[in-house]
């Protein structure tokens, strides 16, 4: 590769990281609240409220069950509303932000589903409310599943950010695009394929690293 290419393959690098850590940190900011309101007010839970827990399920059902391409475009309105504009990295973080957090508030329910509701039960029986029982019980113990779901959240959040590159987000889906695929440059399509493995493999290992250090059980 030339140095010309390996100057846009550091600036796409560099493009992927912040796509996806800004959407990342957004759906989990976003996501895990989400989270904690569709286990709380489920059936039996804390602060039951069926329709509530309905009605929200069924909103992040529907965002979940859409392609992710077609979000992208169907979402360029809200897009050029809150940036300015539909085209580069920073347009391309409120799409992924919006795919990513429904994604992420049913992985940190599931994993806040896993705590033992004797545990909940024992912090009610010594007059603990609500917000005792998320601050003390909930979150602490669901932790490393909620850190595993989130990692699992990147990596998807990489895969997309890079099917973002077809629309013109920047990154390294579009330098495959652009210089890969539509220049024919082989060499790039394999530079971009193996930085993107190099990149997931050590976003699930420090993932599965953290995991390991905050499961005590």
């Amino acid at each position: 590769m030339t140095p010309i290419m390996l100057e846009l393959l550091w600036r796409s690098l560099w493009e992927t990281v912040l796509m996806t850590s800004a959407s990342g940190i957004i759906s989990l900011l976003a996501g895990l609240p989400l989270g904690l309101l569709l286990l709380a007010t489920a059936r039996g839970g804390i602060a039951e409220h069926l329709w509530i827990n309905r009605v929200l399920g069924a909103i992040i059902n529907g965002f979940r069950s859409v392609p992710f391409i077609i979000l992208l475009v169907a979402l360029i309105p809200i897009t050029r509303l809150i940036v300015g504009t539909s085209l580069g990295t920073w347009a391309a973080i409120v799409p992924l932000a919006i795919a990513a957090t429904p994604y992420y508030a049913r992985i940190a329910e599931v994993s806040l589903r896993e705590v033992d509701r004797g545990l909940v039960d024992a912090v009610r029986a010594m007059g603990g409310n609500r917000w005792t029982i998320i601050r003390e019980v909930l979150v602490p113990e669901a932790l490393p599943g909620i850190v595993a779901g989130f990692t699992v959240t990147l990596v998807t959040l990489i895969g997309a950010s890079a099917m973002a590159g077809a629309i013109g987000a920047g990154g390294l889906g579009d330098l495959a695009i652009r210089y890969g695929y539509q220049r024919f440059e082989t060499s790039v399509m394999i530079a971009v394929v193996a930085v993107l493995i190099v990149l997931v493999c050590g976003m699930q290992w420090l993932g599965d690293l953290l995991v390991r250090r905050l499961d005590h059980r």
